[in-house]
């Protein structure tokens, strides 16, 4: 049976009893007397656990519910019961929320809740950095009083998001946002942001590529197409020494080209290869030996070579692409040195354990303004000048990859018509030296 029933028989036994004894005692006035005092005995004692039960819902959450006996100690753990459940389910609402307001401020893109006016609801980190705002300052304002851009405010009025908006940040200068609005519930909108910066970067860089590979293609094939067709059309007419002067202008022409294929091919197996081991030693000394004589047939007597090699070390690597970022540097340095001027291949420990490997001449300089994108593919600081020193536009390119690579950095330092240092600076990691008692046996 029902407690509360059971409860309700047992006080009306006692109250039965009450009245029985007081009527055997006293009469029928007796036993009205005793029924009224027991009533009202228990109607306070009701009273008093109702008090105690709306004390208690009344009071913070997690409190202790009152203790009691009988049907109100039955009511008191039910609702104890309950309250423990409602608590754990809020706890675990509250912690799945947690983890999924954690995992929409770890995400790359930027989110935007807007509800109905298209205020915001709700942003994440994201989107504070990308629009520039604040997630508890700007909360219930329409985001196009916050975000003015016209091409924005638009977007949104026209509710056509078939399609991303791209959009120019006005706070970080370069900045490429794209935009996409997914519209859910009945008047919320979800606003999408995405820096594409390095995207568009890259198909900038792509189509750049492009284009210069070709050009640089065109013009060499150009050149032996017209001598093979001058050739082939009127060699029976042609002196000796013109058949011979147009053979050789296609044979360095394509030369140039088989270079640049090189080059090319040198790159791409460059940034697709993984980091270099730290297990092949290569000697210093030795390395800069070899450069310097490959310098020196470049300039065939035109130019002073210079070598200094320092404190003995080895470097950790690939010895063959430690060579090629090296030749490059000296290759630059012997072809725009006029004749008569000096180029020195340097190496040197400093004192935090790291080592500088320079390549300095006293050539034609560079410009301050030309400095930042020397490292760029194709970029020359003078077209004309850069193609009769036979360059692909490539070295550089490739020796920023090389020294990336092994955790080494591009140092460069020019002054127009004084000359320009180029200096590779490796880690202490890469960096290995003798031991004092070898190098003093040595």
């Amino acid at each position: 049976m029902n407690p509360v029933w059971l409860g309700a028989l047992a006080r009306t036994g006692v109250i039965g009893m009450l009245a029985l004894a007081a009527w055997l005692a006293g009469g029928a006035r007796a036993a009205l007397a005793a029924i009224v005092i027991a009533l009202a005995a228990a109607w306070l004692i009701e009273l008093r656990h109702l008090a105690r039960l709306r004390r208690w819902l009344g009071g913070p959450q997690g409190a202790a519910t009152p203790d009691a006996s009988g049907v109100w100690g039955e009511t008191f753990s039910a609702l104890a019961r309950r309250a423990r459940s409602a608590q754990r389910t809020r706890n675990e609402l509250a912690a799945a929320l947690a983890r999924f307001t954690d995992a929409a401020h770890a995400m790359p893109d930027g989110v935007i809740v807007l509800a109905g006016g298209d205020a915001i609801e709700w942003m994440n980190r994201t989107a504070e950095s990308h629009f520039g705002l604040d997630r508890r300052r700007d909360r219930g304002v329409p985001v196009t009083n916050l975000v003015r851009q016209p091409d924005f405010v638009g977007y949104l009025r026209n509710a056509d998001f078939g399609a991303p908006l791209a959009l120019e940040s006005t706070r970080i200068p370069g900045q490429r946002l794209s935009l996409q609005v997914v519209p859910f519930g009945s008047e919320r909108r979800l606003l999408v942001s995405r820096d594409i910066t390095q995207i568009v970067a890259l198909e900038n860089m792509r189509r750049d590529f492009v284009a210069n590979v070709s050009h640089e293609l065109k013009t060499p094939l150009t050149v032996v197409g017209g001598f093979l067709e001058t050739l082939a059309e009127n060699l029976p007419a042609l002196e000796p020494g013109q058949a011979e002067r147009f053979v050789g202008l296609a044979l360095e022409q394509a030369r140039h080209m088989q270079r640049l294929i090189e080059d090319l091919l040198t790159l791409s197996r460059i940034e697709s290869a993984a980091p270099p081991a730290l297990d092949e030693e290569v000697e210093v000394a030795e390395l800069l030996a070899e450069v310097g004589r490959e310098a020196a047939a470049l300039s065939s007597g035109r130019h002073g070579i210079e070598i200094e090699a320092g404190e003995a070390a080895r470097l950790l690597g690939s010895r063959s692409e430690l060579r090629s970022a090296l030749a490059n540097l000296a290759s630059n340095a012997v072809r725009y040195t006029p004749e008569g001027g000096r180029v020195a291949l340097r190496w040197r420990l400093l004192e935090d354990g790291s080592g500088l490997l320079s390549i300095e001449d006293n050539g034609i300089g560079i410009e301050a303004r030309h400095l930042p994108r020397l490292t760029e593919r194709f970029y020359r600081v003078d077209q004309g000048r850069s193609r009769d020193t036979g360059g692909t536009g490539l070295g550089l390119a490739i020796v920023k990859h090389v020294l990336a690579r092994h955790q080494a950095r591009l140092e460069i330092e020019s002054t127009p018509g004084a000359g320009s240092r180029f200096s590779a600076r490796f880690p202490p990691s890469r960096v290995r030296t003798p031991a004092p008692g070898a190098q003093a046996r040595s």
